[in-house]
């Protein structure tokens, strides 16, 4: 796909991002999307269309309310590049297609889903489940198959005997998350599993060094690492599959 296709796409992914941090701060709290509008979260007033622009208006505002100056958390900015950037990638490596489509979506709700277990260390069923069901029929859609539903239920499978051998690490949550991984990413699942749960190790080395026994006790939120293996896996998958595959056979 051309590039400059995917360089037209970071305008709407940045719009996208904006309506993702929506999401991510009001549907923990079970309040409506539209209504109402947006307001700062410390004094609530009213934010302002020209203080609501993507990226721009956290660096002009130098990431403080314009009314009462509180800080704006930098997860702000970092949604709505994340999603610019993930959804150009999608444009620039799938297309214009219904498979790119798909894949923007994943990656949408990937970010909304990170961002809110972050801040509340959960993975909202009102996001992971309606995304699952609309995602199963899109990929049955494009390619009719039974890896869909059946890489879907053996990734949540993984995931929740998984919980159960050591439940402090992750929650049901994930296990749906899970479920969403693999209604996307099929057989390549297994790569994004591999992937995040490894990049999850990596802090869990860090807090067990620092603070040892007592870290044991300490969460960290595992949906990001679960997002970051499904973007890799997303865009290299394949390559890392067939490497993998070819290592065993050699």
């Amino acid at each position: 796909m051309n590039p400059a296709f995917a360089a037209l796409a970071l305008a709407p992914g940045l719009a996208v991002g904006s309506f993702l941090n929506v999401v991510a701060a009001r549907v923990p709290l079970r309040r409506s999307l539209v209504r109402p509008g947006s307001a700062c979260m410390s004094c609530s007033k009213p934010i302002a269309w020209h203080d609501n622009i993507p990226i721009v208006s956290y660096l002009l505002l130098r990431g403080r309310c314009r009314h009462c100056a509180a800080p704006i958390g930098l997860v702000y900015p970092a949604v709505e590049l994340a999603s610019a950037l993930l959804v150009a990638g999608c444009v620039l490596a799938f297309g214009l297609t219904l498979r790119g489509a798909i894949a923007a979506f994943f990656c949408c709700v990937l970010v909304a889903i990170s961002a809110v277990d972050i801040a509340h260390r959960i993975v909202p069923d009102r996001i992971v489940l309606p995304a699952t069901v609309l995602v199963l029929g899109a990929q049955t859609l494009r390619e009719p198959s039974l890896e869909w539903p059946l890489c879907a239920l053996g990734a949540a499978v993984f995931l929740f005997l998984a919980l159960l051998a050591y439940p402090a690490g992750m929650g049901m949550g994930d296990v749906k998350l899970a479920l969403l991984m693999g209604a996307v990413l099929g057989k390549l699942v297994s790569v994004a599993l591999m992937v995040g749960m490894f990049a999850a190790f990596l802090p869990g080395l860090y807090l067990l060094a620092r603070h040892g026994s007592a870290a044991r006790k300490m969460a960290i939120p595992f949906a990001p690492f679960l997002a970051l293996g499904s973007i890799v896996a997303l865009f290299a998958g394949k390559t890392l599959f067939d490497a993998y595959i070819h290592l065993l056979g050699a």
